[in-house]
């Protein structure tokens, strides 16, 4: 009988296949190992600063707070981003935009303003308005040459140096200019035809935030931390960037929005079928009289002075408690509309001075039932209509000194969150002078220069000047010194004191005198000299006849009949 087979014997060639099998399936899997190793993907390009080139869109965790803002205000579409003022360096902050699927973003290149410009060069104190040598001219400011159009929103980094004390304007030149980067940006991406525009937002980064004088305050639609998000009114804005850069040059009044020059040469049928139209806005002159009722005779000969040179706007009048129920009467009857407020002190004024209370001014920005106004100092008297201003932005005036606007005549667009921001900064913002000039011209350190001639101040500073005419073409004339009203009728006070020489003036004197003839009779009353006013006069009138004061004045006898009807002291 045969034997039988060992087990171990029989299983022999199965047990070397399966090790060599296994063995291989090692070999292969450590191959494979080394040719992923080994392996190098392709490096992408990095696009992120190139304005002309597809953005890389891997998403990234890391996101700024200001996109998850805008995103909230903008309906899923792909999100094209400008960014201004931000370098290769900046934080992951920009890194995160450039990765984000929903964002695809431009680096906008421009150059930088020149080193040697100064704020000076863009505000100088005086430019030769009538062109008698040649007309003046601003420095340039650069914009972005390449087109950059259609964005949705334009990122700023925001230069905050300067001298931005206590929240005011700083003097920057490359501030000014980043700012004019983004407003015209967002004009040149929002504005498809004369009359239509679409969304276009802004933000801004930095503890500083936009120009107010730019920027307003009712466009902002978020502020959180160091960003500020806008949604700026294209109509507004682009007013704005139409205007010159600095008071270097007078701003032209064909710049409005619905006022361009070229409609002018339009029929209206074509108007109509291009569906263009003019934008009308709600416009008043506005004066403020508070603390006592010196000035009530002025604010009566300047509504008069406007309703007699034809004017179609509102004339309205703030004033507080201490103004008198018969005085309220005769301002209506001149043509104001009254209305009640709250006398503001001016912080930094000293106790009883003559601004102490100078800040009342301010009121004129709640005044939000009109969309623009211009603010007339009732000290003034109008020669010539000046409906034309309302064209002017905010905030345009007459130039005063070095880099300063004069705040006799302002144009102004009220607004509440304004006001209210100004009554925040009224105590961190000092003023030169402790009154509202001083503190309006830290706020506003970018305005428009209007036409001297809309402010003419009443004061001759040359020596060989003895007559003390005023010129031709005035629109206004701002009468400093004593008051035509606080004279005698039949020449300028201000000749009988030596201080006041540089105030003096019969032609200016006279202009205002004829407004107040032409006035109703019933309104006159309101002009009548008072026991003090009277005193005062005749004092100086004997201290130049004792000195014998070259100009002669004090041998005029004078025929104003209101020295026969004296009345009480106001």
């Amino acid at each position: 009988m045969a034997a039988a087979s060992s087990p171990s014997s029989s299983n022999k060639p199965t047990n070397f296949s399966q090790k060599l099998f296994i063995i291989s399936l090692l070999l292969l899997s450590f191959s494979l190992f080394l040719v992923v190793l080994s392996f190098k993907p392709k490096q992408q390009p990095h696009f992120a600063y190139e304005p002309n080139n597809k953005y890389n869109t891997n998403h990234l965790l890391h996101r700024p707070k200001w996109l998850d803002i805008v995103e909230k205000h903008i309906n899923g579409h792909k999100i094209k981003v400008g960014l201004v003022n931000i370098n290769d360096d900046d934080d992951d902050d920009y890194n995160s935009v450039r990765g984000d699927m929903h964002v695809e973003t431009v680096h906008v290149r421009f150059d930088h303003v020149g080193e040697d410009k100064k704020w000076e060069d863009f505000f100088p104190e005086w430019i030769d308005e009538d062109h008698k040598w040649a007309p003046p001219a601003c420095p340039d400011i650069p914009m972005p040459a390449q087109d950059y159009r259609y964005l949705d929103v334009i990122v700023a980094r925001i230069p905050c140096g300067g001298d931005g004390e206590g929240g005011g304007g700083m003097r920057d030149v490359f501030r000014l200019q980043v700012n004019l980067v983004v407003a015209n940006l967002a004009v040149e991406s929002g504005w498809l035809k004369p009359d239509v525009d679409r969304a276009v937002y802004v933000v801004f980064v930095g503890s500083c935030g936009a120009m107010v004088e730019m920027f307003r305050c009712d466009d902002l639609v978020e502020h959180a931390g160091d960003y500020w998000v806008y949604k700026p009114d294209l109509r507004r804005l682009k007013h704005k960037v139409l205007m010159p850069v600095g008071s270097c040059q007078i701003a032209p009044t064909f710049a409005q929005t619905g006022k361009e020059i070229w409609r002018y040469f339009m029929s209206q049928a074509r108007l109509a079928k291009l569906n263009y139209t003019t934008y009308h806005q709600r416009e008043a002159y506005v004066t403020v009289l508070h603390s006592s009722e010196a000035y009530v005779c002025g604010a009566i000969a300047l509504a008069q002075s406007i309703i007699q040179k034809n004017s179609t706007r509102d004339l309205v009048l703030l004033h507080d408690k201490s103004i008198s129920g018969k005085s309220l009467r005769g301002l209506r009857a001149a043509g104001w509309k009254t209305k009640w407020i709250s006398r503001i002190r001016s912080p930094f004024a000293k106790k009883d001075s003559y601004n102490e209370w100078n800040y009342s001014k301010l009121r004129v920005w709640q005044l939000i039932e009109y969309d623009k106004v211009i603010f007339i100092d009732s000290d003034l008297l109008i020669l010539k209509n000046t409906d034309e201003f309302f064209f002017y932005p905010e905030l345009s005036a007459a130039g005063n000194d070095k880099v300063l606007f004069n705040s006799g005549v302002m144009v102004i667009e009220p607004s509440l969150c304004k006001f209210e921001d100004m009554m925040l900064k009224s105590f961190k913002v000092s003023s030169y002078n402790g009154g509202d000039q001083g503190f309006l011209n830290k706020v506003f350190t970018w305005w428009h220069r209007l036409p001297k001639r809309i402010n003419n101040l009443k004061v001759f500073s040359k020596q060989d000047d003895k007559e003390h005419q005023v010129g031709d073409g005035l629109y206004a004339i701002h009468y400093l010194g004593l008051k035509p009203w606080m004279c005698y009728k039949d020449y300028d006070c201000n000749w009988d004191m030596v201080s006041l020489h540089v105030f003096a003036s019969d032609s200016a004197h006279k202009k205002w005198w004829q407004v107040y003839d032409a006035m109703p009779k019933k309104l006159q009353q309101y002009c009548a000299l008072t026991k003090h006013m009277d005193k005062r006069i005749k004092k100086w009138r004997r201290i130049a006849e004792n000195a014998s004061l070259a100009n002669g004045h004090w041998k005029i006898k004078p025929k104003d009949p209101r020295q026969y009807h004296i009345v009480d002291n106001k």
